[in-house]
């Protein structure tokens, strides 16, 4: 287990990746219902906004989520780079999580500016140890990625500060794994607890510099 891999799993324990295909299957049903019922949202010029209807419905079901207890610590609407509407940021312990609807998963999504900040302003990479660079110090950006139209993909991701360079770490396809709390959560060794530690105890500092 790599430390981007250890760390994920700290922040998002097993039971709280659980809930995430049950969540997203729900937002869906409930886009797709809305399209059904209104014709404005099926002429023409519509149809390739359903994806747009979609995140919308994905949205209000995390923030629902979070609100409820179920699942980070806290959420916050962030302004994109250019105001020109907000997103859902999701807050852990360590880090934050974004949603993006994507057509492949084995991409990053759109390098838009406000996610290039996140990547390389506000992320400390998994080898701060050996560099600890200040452009890549902060709170570790983690991505929920989602199927593009059709839900048959879902991952977390720790995106490499590069964008071409893909990911620290994703997790196997969510949408596969049982929508029940699964037993036991795998154990990390003594040396992976150990890094994800110290990489938390950056990542307090950092926050308490940085953060109000």
């Amino acid at each position: 287990m790599n430390l981007a891999e250890a760390f994920l799993l700290d922040q998002i324990p097993l039971a709280q990746r659980a809930i995430i295909p049950t969540t997203l299957k729900n937002a869906y049903s409930a886009a797709a219902l809305v399209i059904a019922n209104e014709p404005m949202f099926n002429i023409p010029s519509a149809i390739p906004q359903h994806g747009r209807i979609i995140q919308l419905a994905v949205d209000a079901a995390f923030e629902k989520l979070v609100a409820s207890g179920q699942f980070g610590r806290d959420r916050r609407w962030r302004f994109f780079e250019k105001p020109t509407g907000r997103y859902l940021e999701v807050l852990f312990s360590h880090s934050a999580l974004t949603i993006s609807q994507i057509a492949n998963p084995e991409n990053q999504p759109r390098d838009v500016g406000f996610r290039r900040n996140k990547r390389l302003a506000s992320q400390i990479t998994m080898e701060f140890i050996e560099d600890e660079h200040p452009d890549t110090t902060g709170r570790p950006h983690v991505l929920l990625l989602h199927g593009h139209q059709k839900l048959d993909f879902a991952h977390l991701a720790i995106p490499e500060p590069l964008h071409w360079l893909g990911f620290q770490h994703k997790t196997a396809n969510l949408m596969l794994m049982p929508h029940a709390v699964p037993e036991p959560e795998v154990a990390m060794e003594n040396t992976d607890i150990e890094a994800v530690m110290s990489l938390k105890e950056e990542i307090d500092r950092w926050m308490r510099d940085n953060e109000r």
